[in-house]
């Protein structure tokens, strides 16, 4: 149930997060044309950190429920600790961990809140050039053993978590995007 709680957000909500880059990439252009990049897109190169911090603050300023913001970012930039979680990654690679309070019980609202800041978080990645995935296959491992090596705090779990970093010269939307259902088959209008 969350993760297809967690794919109906991210599916649906594209388009309330990216204020902070309007002026950079244009209102609609990374929301319209974004795509998840793959494992073997994903190349050596560190982000710098003004745009690292750039990309965290996307996440921090994302809407949510009541403006409850229930949310901690955990950014892991250390190799060893990323390749424990995505063992595909490289070098200069960043995991941004996004949890909440609640040990074991994160309710409804926190997940689709979270979700909404891994949302602008991927998409702030994207808007600044660099490849950024949202995964979720990792979190009962996280939550299972590896909170304290990541430095979550005290009554947190993970809910979500965006991979960064630098992607293929000559990778856009048009050349990586999996196929997408037609928006004739998954929209009505009355």
């Amino acid at each position: 149930m969350k993760k297809y709680l967690f794919a109906f957000v991210i599916l649906s909500m594209g388009m309330g997060a990216l204020s902070i880059f309007a002026q950079q990439a244009g209102p609609a252009g990374v929301i319209i044309n974004h795509y998840a990049a793959n494992n073997n897109q994903f190349v050596a190169g560190t982000i710098p950190g003004a745009d690292l911090d750039r990309i965290v603050q996307a996440g921090v300023r994302a809407p949510s429920a009541g403006n409850r913001q229930p949310w901690h970012f955990t950014v892991v930039q250390d190799l060893t600790l990323v390749k424990k979680i995505v063992p595909q990654a490289v070098n200069g690679n960043v995991l941004i961990v996004i949890s909440a309070e609640g040990g074991g019980k994160i309710n409804g609202a926190q997940i689709i809140d979270c979700a909404l800041a891994a949302e602008s978080v991927y998409l702030a990645a994207q808007a600044l050039g660099y490849g950024s995935r949202i995964y979720t296959g990792p979190i009962d491992s996280i939550n299972r053993s590896l909170k304290s090596d990541l430095g979550l705090p005290v009554g947190h779990s993970a809910v979500v978590l965006v991979r960064a970093g630098r992607i293929s010269a000559g990778i856009d939307a048009v050349s990586a995007a999996s196929s997408r259902r037609s928006a004739n088959d998954l929209v009505t209008y009355k």
